[in-house]
């Protein structure tokens, strides 16, 4: 059986040296220590006076997703710290390449911003051909935070667990239409290794973002998805939706009675959705620093890191480093996944 873990060793480590969650962590401490000592050392002059003018922070996502909800959070914080309008550009469509291709080709001065999730390491072998080079087009600056997503039903589907669905699609194959904030993203991922492991057959229904596939997913237009636990829990609540499982290999604690989708008839089912943040490629270094100590006092905020838990995602934070390694194990481990599971390239 696959293991999918998204909490790789890398994860881990990161989480060991400095959990966010613990604000006396003395990787903090040096963190801000050196961001310090950057900006009295003459060479990081950039980082000085920086930003200068607005900030362009695109989301490849359209507007009502999680991706989209963490960038606007964050957004939101930088314009209070730093007194500069930091506007929200939603750039939706093929996955995340559309956006990530604006900030691939931007200047690389720090004054635009790319937040992505976990599908953007994963492009390079869901498409044929990429307009950026996902490793060399980009500095990475901080993973964010990860959280399972949420398999969601219709209540006009007859299933109250994740058995009963599997036991529905096999009685009727591709008759089931499951949304995703399209193909490469990880909600369309999670759908691929759920029909695999299961041995289900499900049409795929591809959306432009999270927003809209949640959306189409409340008007009934399709039967399931996999969504952002922050969408899920008020829909859930609700009563419009309802919830079959998390995907990740703990439950959720905001929603525990929701059973894990491994533990509710898919052994050995785990895959995370994890945020960062990149900047074009040539970002000077010292910008790049300055931004990542910004995300780190953002992230230990207590009213952030409230939100964050209410909403069901796990502070992670980091060193550039860290994010780079990370994405590297990303891209390691995916494609056999994609070939086992009978995955095309698309064109």
């Amino acid at each position: 059986m696959i293991s999918h873990k998204t909490g790789c060793t890398v994860i881990k480590n990161a989480r060991r040296r400095m959990n966010l969650m613990v604000v006396t962590s003395a990787w903090i401490g040096a963190s801000f220590a050196a961001s310090s000592a950057l900006a009295q050392n003459p060479a990081s002059g950039e980082a000085d006076s920086y930003p200068t003018k607005p900030i362009r922070f695109v989301a490849p996502s359209s507007p009502g997703g999680g991706l989209d909800w963490m960038t606007r959070m964050f957004g939101a914080k930088m314009t209070e710290n730093w007194g500069v309008q930091v506007v929200i550009d939603n750039r939706a469509g093929a996955g995340g390449i559309i956006g990530s291709d604006i900030v691939a080709k931007a200047s690389p001065d720090g004054h635009t911003l790319l937040m992505v999730a976990g599908g953007h390491a994963l492009n390079p072998f869901v498409y044929t051909k990429l307009p950026y080079d996902t490793l060399k087009d980009f500095e990475r600056v901080s993973l964010v935070a990860c959280a399972p997503n949420v398999l969601l039903v219709h209540p006009s589907v007859p299933v109250n667990s994740v058995r009963e669905l599997i036991a529905l699609a096999k009685a009727k194959p591709n008759q089931l239409n499951h949304a995703s904030a399209g193909v490469g993203t990880t909600s369309y991922l999670q759908a691929l290794l759920l029909k695999h492991l299961a041995g289900v057959k499900m049409v795929h229904v591809p959306y432009k973002g999270a927003g809209a596939a949640s959306a189409a997913l409340l008007a009934g237009e399709v039967q399931l998805s996999f969504t952002n636990p922050n969408f899920a829990i008020t829909q859930v609540k609700a009563g419009r939706l309802r919830a079959l499982g998390v995907t990740s290999p703990r439950r959720l604690a905001v929603i525990r009675d929701v059973p894990t989708i491994a533990e509710a008839g898919v052994p050995g089912y785990d895959v995370n959705n994890c945020y960062g943040l990149l900047v074009p490629a040539k970002t000077p270094k010292p910008i790049v620093s300055k931004l990542n100590a910004e995300i780190l006092r953002i992230l230990r905020l207590p009213e952030i890191q409230a939100q964050m838990e209410r909403q069901g995602y796990e502070v992670i934070g980091g060193t550039p480093q860290e994010f780079t390694a990370f994405v590297k194990a990303e891209m390691a481990k995916w494609p056999k996944v994609l070939r086992e599971a009978g995955f095309k390239p698309q064109g």
